[in-house]
């Protein structure tokens, strides 16, 4: 199986002259098609600036990154935006739901840009909350409302889904119930998924995990047998 992302070289730098920081240096990956791939690393390790980059939020200062058959490296600002609406889904740390709107109206949203959606009571039904599509945010709790975020990013069908530090701000409970929702996702739709994290319990999910230290991968290493969220312990 030809892989989803090829990295050779990938190197970002942030400024100029002595003031340089170089966030990654000659990132080489190979990632595969619907891969469940942990990003291990300390805060300013790197992890979060490739995310980026796949995702076509930031370019890279050196190297190559191609999804598929198309270079990233390669493409103009229109074509990332194509990209990154055709292809990726995104879920952050912060939820950024739109609080005058349903769970439901906040996934309808992404309708408008999908060109085949999925609807928002399957997208809310993947991620458990599908007797909670008519509450609003604040009537929500922060794991719920992080599934609605992870509802709203499949619901356009993505062959991608990026995760920067999806349980951030959740206690385990809720953290948990965040991360089911994440592997029951990568299981039933094949979406290539990417979790960026620094906590060494949450890369026991993953197929590999991928150890960033300093902008550079310092190890990768497969999981023989996929821990449950349930019984991950931090």
């Amino acid at each position: 199986m030809d892989p989803a992302f090829t990295m050779r070289g990938l190197t970002k730098v942030y400024g100029d002259g002595p003031a340089a920081v170089r966030a990654l240096s000659g990132i080489d990956l190979d990632i595969a098609e619907g891969e469940l791939l942990i990003l291990l690393g300390p805060s300013g390790s790197g992890k979060s600036t490739m995310l980026n980059i796949m995702g076509g939020l930031d370019r890279a200062s050196d190297g190559q990154v191609r999804f598929r058959d198309m270079s990233l490296t390669a493409m103009d600002e229109r074509a990332l935006t194509n990209f990154r609406r055709k292809h990726v889904g995104f879920i952050f740390q912060f939820y950024n739901l739109i609080p005058s709107l349903t769970a439901h109206e906040n996934v309808e949203l992404v309708g408008e840009i999908a060109d085949n959606p999925m609807s928002a009571q399957e997208a809310l039904g993947l991620v458990g909350l599908g007797e909670r599509m008519e509450h609003f945010p604040a009537q929500l709790s922060g794991g719920e409302q992080q599934r609605v975020a992870v509802a709203r990013a499949i619901a356009k069908r993505p062959a991608v889904l990026l995760c920067d530090e999806p349980t951030g701000a959740l206690d385990l409970k809720t953290g948990v119930r965040v991360l089911e929702a994440l592997v029951e996702v990568n299981a039933r739709t094949h979406a290539t998924t990417l979790v960026v994290t620094h906590n060494a319990d949450v890369a026991r999910l993953g197929d590999r995990v991928v150890r960033f230290l300093d902008g550079k991968i310092r190890s990768i290493d497969v999981n023989a047998k996929r821990t449950p969220p349930s019984e991950l312990v931090w």
